[in-house]
């Protein structure tokens, strides 16, 4: 990214995601073939990662969840720091509220073939 002239705070954003995508590819798969491309545009770069499984990808903390609303079995924070409302979300999600965060849109989608999740940065 650094050869295509990307600014450091977006190949900052595609590294993270990146490894928060495979890292949701190897722990979902059943297979060992994982692949992962780096696709350039015009409005900036698409991270794209393949997995030939098709287990459900966890859905990413609601936004609700991270703004101190209730998470089932949590109670409420009451004005609770950042840090400590993360530790009272699941662990699965976490990876994607953070990919959330960093990409511009990101999406999935699941074929005969296996499972593609994508975001673009």
């Amino acid at each position: 990214m650094r050869a295509w002239g990307e600014p450091a705070e977006r190949i900052e954003a595609a590294a993270l995601i990146v490894t928060e995508l495979v890292t949701n590819a190897v722990q979902h798969t059943s297979t060992r073939r994982i692949r992962c491309r780096l696709l350039r545009s015009a409005d900036g770069v698409r991270v794209c990662v393949w997995n030939r499984g098709r287990a459900r990808i966890p859905a990413p903390a609601s936004p609700g969840d991270s703004a101190g609303l209730p998470v089932a079995g949590v109670p409420a924070t009451g004005g609770q720091a950042d840090d400590d409302l993360l530790d009272g979300l699941a662990e699965d999600g976490r990876g994607l509220l953070l990919v959330d965060a960093l990409a511009a849109r990101w999406g999935t989608r699941a074929a005969l073939a296996g499972r593609l999740v994508w975001a673009d940065v």
